[in-house]
């Protein structure tokens, strides 16, 4: 969303203009797009997820692709408490924000796009501070949501812990 209010030449605090973004949007553009791994796609993001016509626009969207036969997938840092609720599975996944700037860093340096950790780092922060302070949907862990810290883990071992609590949700569940 916060590209496609970027993109229509908006700012990102226009609250209405990013509502009507969010209105508007069309699924397919989201396909293989690139752009929405670049720095500055989180940063938008952030800022327009503020707007609670953003967020109640793209509510049911959200929620249907949840609940999809088969299961979902699902990330971002209100889907245990907001979008699906009622999950058989929720993790929290989280690490220190050095452990985070440094994996962002050096994911964006091997995409080709120049920036210094620190200032990564400062991304990372005010990211955090904003959604974890918004009034609508803030960033916090679901009471029933399974805390997984991956600062100590490589890629591997961290989806292989994130897998075994599925699995053990799932089991627990039923399904």
């Amino acid at each position: 969303m916060g590209l496609a209010v970027r993109d229509a030449g908006q700012d990102l605090g226009d609250a209405k203009a990013a509502e009507a973004a969010a209105l508007s949007l069309d699924l397919s553009t989201l396909s293989d797009n690139a752009r929405l791994t670049e720095r500055d796609a989180g940063e938008a993001a952030s800022r327009v997820a503020s707007h609670p016509g953003v967020r109640a626009a793209l509510l049911k969207l959200q929620q249907d692709f949840a609940g999809q036969a088969g299961g979902a997938v699902l990330d971002g840092r209100d889907i245990g408490t907001v979008i699906a609720p009622d999950a058989v599975a929720k993790l929290y996944v989280t690490a220190t924000p050095e452990v985070r700037a440094e994996r962002r860093w050096k994911q964006l340096t091997q995409l080709g796009q120049e920036i210094a950790f620190a200032d990564m780092l400062e991304d990372i922060r005010r990211r955090d501070e904003r959604d974890s302070g918004r009034d609508s949907a803030p960033m916090v862990q679901a009471d029933d949501a399974v805390l997984l810290d991956t600062t100590d883990m490589g890629i591997e071992a961290a989806f292989d812990a994130a897998r075994r609590i599925v699995e053990a949700a799932r089991v627990r569940a039923g399904v």
